[in-house]
């Protein structure tokens, strides 16, 4: 981890408190996650356990405000976080950090109440899980394009749809749910509700069977004749698709991150290899086709770090600016994408087996060039901001 950067005569650095929060993540990795991540991705369990001892470390409902329960964090720190969880197994930490993307529906659009009974009772008291539920079979990468409709009535709202592709979906005790209220406004049309597990109407498949993440639980969820109570609705009628937008803006740094996490292990793992494997009489990494292929992957994890870090910090400080989340987005999951690619390279055969770590590495990080946002998005996203 890059601690301190000179450039220009500006320093980036972290505090104190961020440098113990960011040891507390890396030890729980180091004992907790990388020791049973090969289990996990070999059973494709949910790892239960390791999000019951990251709870009660504070690990998870990280950035749920301090008012309920939570722990108050800042993009930035979750980044921060994020990248140490990631380093020992994406997947598990995918499923360690859900709550933090479900419960930004509530912290951004709720209400004082509603903030109570889902972050501070649910979430935090009760130690629930969530899940957060825009994609669609058919409208993954375009929001606009849900078919899920709630419709009002008497007194109540009638929810019917699916849901595709969702974590910790099997697991979760509610849902924050987005749904087309009024068909004629297309994203205006589009609200945000909270619908409780115990709903009747839900069914949920089984956890698919993933490439990789595979820790991580994804299944769909269908909605038939679910009617959620007018108060379960975050915000006003057609304000959901604005407030998936601010969820984003909120979310996708943490995805940056975590795609260099595992990039950054990627890196490690050949700087290790590489010193011990012998060709021709020398270490590999003496050959400068290895050598600066590693060279490059220390060079673009140091400038995703950045980019992420950039992202998260304008976040926090209120500034406005989807350019700039997207590029520490796409640039990161297609360097990770790369890098993990390359490290299979390195390590020859044998990053071909499942006994060396970078093949899954390699599995894992595909995911992030699809998931909140695939890499074309984004950069769908800095054309129309480029060229306002």
């Amino acid at each position: 981890m890059m601690e301190k950067v000179a450039s220009a005569g500006l320093a980036f650095e972290l505090t104190e408190d961020q440098l113990m929060l960011q040891k507390m993540a890396r030890d729980f990795a180091s004992k907790e996650i990388i020791p049973k991540a090969e289990h996990y991705d070999r059973t494709a369990e949910f790892p239960l356990d390791i999000i019951d001892k990251g709870r009660k470390a504070g690990l998870v409902n990280l950035n749920i405000p301090l008012d309920f329960g939570g722990g108050g964090a800042s993009i930035l720190e979750e980044c921060i976080v994020g990248e140490e969880l990631a380093y020992g197994c994406s997947g598990i930490s995918t499923a360690m950090s859900v709550n933090n993307l479900s419960s930004l529906p509530i912290t951004l659009g709720g209400s004082q109440e509603q903030k109570e009974h889902w972050l501070g009772e649910r979430m935090v008291d009760k130690g629930q899980m969530a899940a957060y539920c825009v994609t669609e079979p058919a409208a993954g990468s375009d929001v606009a394009g849900m078919q899920t409709r709630a419709e009002r009535v008497n007194g109540h709202y009638v929810v019917n749809g699916s849901k595709m592709f969702i974590s910790n979906v099997n697991y979760a005790s509610f849902y924050t749910v987005f749904a087309v209220t009024d068909p004629g406004k297309r994203h205006k049309g589009i609200s945000c509700f909270v619908i409780d597990r115990d709903t009747p109407g839900i069914k949920i498949s089984k956890h698919f069977d993933k490439l990789g993440q595979r820790a991580a639980d994804t299944a769909e969820i269908v909605f038939e004749n679910v009617e959620v109570p007018v108060e379960n609705r975050i915000g006003e009628e057609g304000m959901g698709f604005m407030l998936a937008m601010q969820v984003f803006d909120h979310s996708r740094p943490g995805v940056a991150i975590g795609a260099v996490g595992v990039a950054r292990r990627a890196l490690e793992e050949c700087v290790k290899y590489a010193k011990e494997r012998h060709t021709f009489s020398v270490p590999i990494w003496q050959h400068q086709a290895v050598g600066h292929k590693i060279a490059d992957m220390m060079i673009n994890v140091e400038a995703g770090r950045l980019l992420a870090y950039q992202a998260a910090w304008m976040v926090d400080q209120g500034v406005h600016n989807p350019k700039a989340v997207a590029a520490a987005k796409a640039f990161c999951a297609d360097m990770a994408m790369k890098i993990t690619v390359d490290a299979v390279q390195v390590f020859g055969g044998y990053g071909y087996m499942k006994e060396y770590p970078v093949e899954k590495l390699m599995r894992d990080v595909k995911v992030f060039q699809i998931y909140e946002g695939t890499s074309e998005i984004q950069r769908n996203v800095i054309v129309r901001e480029l060229f306002r």
